[in-house]
């Protein structure tokens, strides 16, 4: 079974010696009971790894001795999913999910038939939920890359995305190319566009058209908003053979 992986700040990944302390610790050394022999690798999230042995072990902190490190390259093409805010707690959901197969960046997306709107006293906490969520899942991953959760975005940022993208499909059901068919570029940026629970709008999809957003379908049955994302991001992966 691989190492467990913990977050760490990227300065303290210099020295031959770190001591984890704080939540992570916490989690290494109460949760996980970590002892002295073990092995366990600690990440900045943003590709550097450093291989690790505890040496000591505390009921709050490890004390870990580093065996090597090594610089895990950015997977390219970057793959970034929009995805329009599910109801309940169907976003995390889908944010666990995605980050496990290997999305890069999950932008949550405020489209026009969500049945669920992150009202502005209450959008940092839903947003850090996401984020929580993708940080727990890209160690439980085992990922040197961790994903990044934008902030909420509108339906004029989401088009940005688009026209700057290498390649942007807009999942839709009613579309007639399948994902399938599609050539993904070698390099750049994928951006897979998910609607909510009612689907794009004739706006969203003529806007997002324009922008230069391809409508294609992604199988002969109709998945969740919550689960649309990873199966897509699925097929992408294993076409520009990141998986």
């Amino acid at each position: 079974m691989s190492a467990p992986v913990f977050l760490a700040e990227p300065g303290r990944l210099t020295g031959e010696r770190v001591l984890l302390d704080g939540p992570e610790g916490r989690h290494a050394a109460a949760v996980r009971r970590l002892r002295a022999g073990e092995r366990v690798d600690l990440t900045d999230g943003a590709g550097l790894v450093a291989e690790c042995v505890v040496a000591a072990a505390d009921k709050a902190s490890l004390t870990l001795d580093v065996v090597s490190r090594r610089r895990v390259p950015a997977p390219s093409p970057r793959l970034v999913v929009v995805q329009a805010l599910p109801k309940g707690d169907r976003g995390e959901l889908a944010v666990e999910t995605m980050t496990e197969v290997g999305v890069d960046e999950i932008v949550p997306w405020a489209a026009a038939r969500c049945i669920t709107q992150w009202r502005p006293e209450r959008r940092e906490k839903s947003l850090g939920r996401w984020r929580a969520t993708a940080r727990e899942a890209a160690k439980q991953a085992r990922r040197a890359h961790f994903p990044v959760v934008s902030e909420l975005a509108s339906t004029a940022d989401v088009e940005k995305r688009v026209a700057a993208a290498s390649a942007a499909v807009l999942l839709h059901e009613e579309a007639a190319e399948p994902l399938t068919a599609l050539a993904p570029p070698a390099g750049g940026e994928i951006v897979i566009v998910v609607g909510p629970e009612g689907g794009l709008s004739e706006d969203e999809v003529e806007r997002l058209g324009a922008a230069g957003g391809r409508p294609t379908l992604l199988g002969p049955t109709v998945l969740r908003t919550s689960t649309a994302g990873v199966a897509a991001a699925a097929v992408l992966l294993a076409a520009t053979g990141r998986w």
